[in-house]
């Protein structure tokens, strides 16, 4: 809740709403009871434990890479849910990778989260509550957020609204719009509509092929919404805001790595302020799909620097506990079955 609806709240439960930016400072600071709200009433900490809940992540496991220090948690929810989350250590500080739904719609072939299929949207708290546990866990302040965990961002788009708003909140974790990337596969509609609010967080564009052909092959969402509906969307969203758009290519070897990829790539990004993020697959069980060879990658980068546009191979961190989200939560989950 935002500080002015907890005021109405407190309002009708016949407190004095200057409560509400104590109870606010409270949740935001990471607390996972009333009783721990300790500049407030007992009688008002009643009232509270009465009418409402704060939601927890609570850790069921966590790995820790022995290359970067890379953390990885599966959390559970109330009703028991689980959700991954990834916290990565820079130099200029801590970035979390946060999930925003339990499982995903997409079905992305290359995707573990996908292959599990959808159980439901998280809400604005339980974003929150990831990026409070990982604090709480490490004692460290995280000071940039990804929205690429499990799920797809655009599909639980008025949760994922609000989130953004909470968080940036300079009450709360005052984490900046810029500080935030928002990851999507696609969903043209919506990156109109989030072109339209200007927030000024980076957009990452899961892209992955140059064509329909791939990507329909490969993201099930390209059949409703393809390569040309999604890049003139892009466009929109880059001229409304100034941002530039990173454009996520997971390297499939054999697939959509030749040098005739790069060059279609290049041609259709031309004129969008971009940025292609290179991604060496992720080894997912059952998909047969292999990373491509380092000297491709290095090929396929010069050959769009060739049109004028930017890419780099994103740095692998923590691949020694499947750092990317999906495939925790699969193996606990077969665990439980088994």
């Amino acid at each position: 809740m935002f500080p002015e609806e907890l005021a109405e709240m407190l309002k009708d439960m016949g407190e004095p709403s200057y409560r509400a930016k104590q109870v606010f400072k409270w949740l935001h600071s990471g607390v996972n009871s009333f009783d721990e709200m300790t500049n407030i009433s007992k009688a008002l900490r009643e009232k509270l434990v009465e009418n409402c809940y704060i939601s927890k992540a609570t850790i069921e496991k966590k790995l820790i890479s022995s290359y970067d220090d890379t953390e990885k948690y599966l959390f559970s929810f109330e009703d028991g849910e689980t959700v991954e989350s990834v916290l990565m250590k820079y130099h200029h500080g801590y970035t979390a990778c946060i999930s925003t739904q339990v499982g995903c719609k997409m079905g992305c072939t290359f995707c573990a989260t996908g292959q599990g299929g959808f159980c439901r949207n998280l809400t604005a708290s339980e974003m929150l509550s990831q990026l409070q546990s990982e604090q709480k866990d490490n004692g460290i302040r995280i000071s940039n957020v990804v929205l690429m965990g499990m799920g797809e961002p655009l599909d639980n788009f008025d949760n994922v609204m609000r989130f953004l708003k909470l968080v940036s909140h300079d009450e709360g974790m005052n984490i900046g719009m810029r500080h935030i990337s928002l990851s999507t596969c696609g969903i043209v509609p919506r990156i109109y509509e989030l072109a339209d609010k200007r927030l000024q967080l980076t957009l990452s564009v899961s892209l992955h092929a140059p064509n329909d052909e791939i990507r329909s092959r490969t993201m099930p969402i390209n059949r409703k919404y393809g390569v040309d509906e999604l890049l003139k969307a892009c466009r929109y969203y880059s001229d409304n805001t100034g941002r530039r758009i990173s454009f996520e290519y997971a390297m499939i070897d054999g697939v959509n790595d030749s040098d005739a990829c790069a060059r279609e790539l290049g041609g259709r990004l031309k004129g969008i302020i971009a940025h292609v993020n290179l991604i060496p697959v992720n080894a997912v069980g059952g998909t047969g799909y292999h990373k491509s060879k380092k000297e491709r990658m290095d090929s396929f980068i010069k050959i769009l620097e060739g049109f004028g546009i930017t890419a780099t191979i994103r740095r692998t961190l923590g691949s020694d506990i499947n750092a990317s989200c999906g495939q925790l939560r699969r193996q606990s989950l077969n665990e439980t079955s088994g």
